[in-house]
């Protein structure tokens, strides 16, 4: 399981699923930016970083992959930029020549000479912060199984989905487990969908990253989340110790009272099966 190669005869897909309820607002980490803000800034640098891991020359995009993202707050939606209920993912290809906008951010560099400039550099958008409402993951994670299906059906041979569900509260439309079931139920040839969950956290708490059991965590509903998590290939165990985190037997993809730099390390090692190498860093917003 987990070794079909990915090409663009064989893409694999990606589907993040993004909390956009009220609570989302409150601040994370100390750089005074909202969970909403800092989660939305660390996904559109994912998918910056996934169109340059897909440039071949002369500006062409190669499809290695789709990608989609469901926000669930106030209602349940297709965040990214360009899909659709009818069309909930996009080649990355035509992610790259559509985004929502581009912004220009000063980031501070070094001058060569021992000093600090600061540098204009343009930043893509296909994804815009959103508070509002209640935490309806069920719904979500009703509709992802939907679409993960479809997509399985026509890819038969293709890497196995990915999904990442980051969220920073208890579901309000009732118990996900079993539709987080169902979920890592969809598979392709090649093996079942594979689902990670991070939980973001504003409290000054220690968090928990790439447990391989239940009985070491807080409470319930972090074993539930445990629960719903999948254990992590090969490959991306390997890159989760490369980048220094304890890797045991049973270790699975899941976060509880994640920091920011922690989901962004996560994302990267969520998605290496996409990129073996690990997409390039980008400089930060």
């Amino acid at each position: 399981m987990y070794t079909a190669e990915i090409n663009r005869r064989r893409p694999a897909c990606l589907l993040l699923l993004i909390d956009q309820s009220f609570s989302m607002s409150e601040p994370w980490g100390t750089e005074g930016h909202s969970k909403a803000e800092a989660l939305m800034a660390s996904v559109n640098r994912l998918l910056g970083n996934a169109v340059i891991q897909c440039s071949k020359g002369s500006n062409k995009i190669l499809d290695y992959f789709e990608v989609g993202v469901i926000g669930y707050g106030a209602d349940v939606q297709f965040a990214l930029h360009g899909t659709s209920i009818d069309r909930p993912l996009l080649p990355i290809s035509e992610v790259a020549a559509g985004p929502l906008r581009v912004d220009e951010v000063l980031q501070k560099e070094s001058d060569g000479a021992g000093g600090i400039i600061q540098v204009s550099r343009s930043f893509p958008v296909w994804v815009d912060p959103v508070t509002n409402g209640p935490t309806p993951m069920v719904e979500a994670l009703r509709i992802a199984e939907g679409v993960l299906s479809a997509w399985c059906a026509e890819h038969l041979t293709s890497f196995p989905p990915i999904v990442i569900n980051l969220t920073d509260g208890v579901s309000t439309d009732g118990d996900p487990r079993v539709a987080a079931d169902k979920i890592r139920a969809v598979r392709t040839d090649d093996g079942p969908a594979l689902m990670f969950n991070v939980h973001l956290s504003s409290a000054v708490v220690n968090e928990i990253v790439l447990p391989n059991a239940a009985d070491t965590l807080p409470d319930d509903y972090a074993a539930m989340l445990f629960s719903m998590s999948s254990e992590l290939p090969v490959q991306m165990a390997e890159a989760a110790a490369g980048l220094g985190y304890k890797v045991q037997p049973g270790t699975r993809g899941f976060l509880y009272n994640a920091k920011a730099t922690s989901v962004i390390e996560f994302l990267d090692i969520g998605t290496r099966p996409i990129n073996p190498g690990g997409f390039p860093e980008l400089p930060p917003a």
